[in-house]
């Protein structure tokens, strides 16, 4: 029978000791769209939201996002985060902004939470700048695309890709 690693011999929550694992580099991406009305996205290509430049608020909003996520998740360990990236692509066709978020750090445990928060909090900023001209903005797809380091070492999702 597995044994549930966020749960005290009395039952209750606690977090996982993780003191005598051995530090490694570990890199986690993830992804989130924003789906929206084409004359949305085209008035955040070309800057037309009157909240401001709303991919670049995005995207500090989502490295804030994935440095804070130890604050909002109430089992995860605090990391010294090394890297953050968020990316965007604009995909016109399907009138959606794909996000991704990569974050590193050499630690004991992963970075998988930090990636899936920061994509989420840039997702959550685009929506709040832009609802005001488009109240039925859709979030979806938030999703791990790849993990690296520790016990489980380099895995991807079967059938996504970072583009």
């Amino acid at each position: 029978m597995m044994e549930f690693t966020h749960f005290n011999e009395d039952g209750h929550a606690k977090m996982v000791d993780v003191s005598e694992k051995k530090d490694t580099v570990r890199m986690a991406i993830a992804k989130a769209v924003v789906q929206m009305l084409p004359e949305t996205l085209q008035l955040i290509k070309t800057g037309g939201i009157k909240k401001g430049d709303v991919l670049g608020v995005a995207q500090v909003a989502g490295i804030m996002g994935a440095k804070q996520t130890a604050g909002m998740i109430p089992m995860c360990h605090p990391l010294m985060l090394t890297s953050v990236n968020i990316t965007f692509k604009l995909d016109e066709i399907k009138s959606q902004i794909v996000i991704h978020c990569q974050v590193k750090t050499t630690g004991k445990t992963g970075v998988e939470m930090e990636a899936i928060s920061g994509a989420s909090v840039a997702a959550l900023t685009i929506y709040d700048m832009s609802k005001a001209v488009d109240r039925w903005i859709k979030i979806t797809d938030i999703a791990l695309l790849e993990k690296s380091g520790g016990k489980s070492g380099h895995v991807i999702r079967e059938g996504e890709t970072k583009n």
